[in-house]
């Protein structure tokens, strides 16, 4: 299955062929002003990912990332697009840039030690202090 997305103005698509992996909810400091709230993210395996139209795709340092990560966003109208750690072997995409149906559902909310405090998980949705734990269940691919 190939699942597409882009930018709010269209400056930037993106293809996945390829599975995508389960919604994870970051709260982190980073992530909330990156986006303005809680970022969340899908991620595809980076061989998977095809940039169709990037002139417009910027990648810059995430200040605080432990990672030594990257975030992309459309230069023309800022939407908030990737993000990608150095190393890593798969690209985190903004779930709100799919094009629907995406299929996917909420895995988890991490980082929660560091949300906003009008921004809370829903009950019953799994909620992580800080990253998704070594030793949580499996994320789903699909």
């Amino acid at each position: 299955m190939t699942r597409e997305g882009g930018c709010l103005c269209g400056a930037v698509r993106y293809a996945i062929r390829g599975p995508l992996r389960e919604i994870l909810v970051c709260h982190c400091v980073e992530c909330r002003r990156w986006a303005g709230h809680a970022w969340t993210a899908t991620a595809a395996r980076n061989a998977d990912l095809e940039l169709r139209e990037s002139g417009d795709l910027v990648w810059i340092p995430s200040p605080r990332s432990e990672y030594r990560a990257s975030r992309g966003f459309c230069a023309r109208c800022g939407a908030s697009l990737f993000w990608r750690a150095a190393g890593f072997d798969r690209t985190s995409i903004a779930a709100g840039t799919l094009d629907e149906p995406s299929g996917l559902r909420v895995a988890a909310h991490i980082w929660v030690e560091q949300g906003a405090d009008w921004e809370r998980p829903p009950e019953g949705v799994p909620a992580h202090p800080r990253g998704y734990p070594a030793d949580g269940p499996p994320l789903a691919w699909g």
